[in-house]
């Protein structure tokens, strides 16, 4: 293994973000080159899916499309991108227009295959940590969220930060729920999503300061 990739990154992990926009699938597939570039058995995963393209082989999203090409395993699009949803929007939103359920069973099990063929997953999230992935099973109860996929993982968390106004209170909140249910923040990435924004380096800083877990980087392939 790389001596360059930090010893947090090398390991399976959820990739969750402060919110939706803030770089998931970049840090995912950079990630995943880096892994592989290793000689690592490397494959991503996005569970739920959100806004699709129908193709001659089915809908087909396009951050699970780049997490398939950017593997070092070939794998079946149906294992890593299980729940495909064709509305780009809310995913609970998504799933009840196209009548379709999100089972979280069938998450773990497709999760499972790709451990058997893979040294390290990595799993994308969808939206921020309590974004809703299915209408709650009774009027008035709360429905399932991607919390609830990353707890039936049960991988450490890698939480990525786009840095911008308010994202200090998000990440802070992001961690603090990651850490409430039970699951490890291995640690953040800071991704500058807005280039304009003048107070990038000390909004970085307070949260370094603040967050229960390092600050990392993956670094630039060759």
């Amino acid at each position: 293994m790389s001596t360059d990739l930090p010893f947090a990154l090398r390991q399976s992990l959820f990739v969750a973000g402060t919110d939706t926009g803030v770089g998931k699938t970049w840090v995912s597939t950079r990630l995943l080159a880096a892994l592989g570039a290793a000689g690592l058995r490397a494959a991503g995963m996005k569970p739920v899916a959100a806004g699709a393209d129908l193709t001659s082989h089915g809908l087909r999203n396009d951050d699970a499309l780049a997490l398939q090409f950017a593997a070092s395993v070939r794998l079946p699009y149906e294992w890593v991108n299980p729940c495909c949803l064709p509305d780009p929007t809310s995913p609970h939103l998504a799933a009840a227009r196209a009548g379709q359920g999100v089972d979280i069973a069938s998450i773990k099990s497709a999760f499972d295959l790709i451990g058997t063929k893979t040294d390290i997953i990595i799993v994308e999230s969808a939206g921020g940590w309590f974004a809703p992935i299915a209408a709650p099973p009774r009027s008035g109860e709360a429905g399932p969220t991607m919390e609830d996929i990353a707890r039936a993982l049960g991988l450490p968390v890698l939480l990525v930060v786009g840095i911008r106004l308010g994202c200090i209170s998000h990440a802070l909140l992001s961690a603090q729920a990651i850490r409430s249910a039970g699951l490890e923040l291995a640690g953040w990435v800071a991704n500058p999503i807005d280039p304009d924004f003048a107070d990038r380096q000390d909004y970085v800083e307070s949260l370094r300061l603040r967050l229960p877990a390092p600050l990392l980087s993956i670094p630039d392939l060759p």
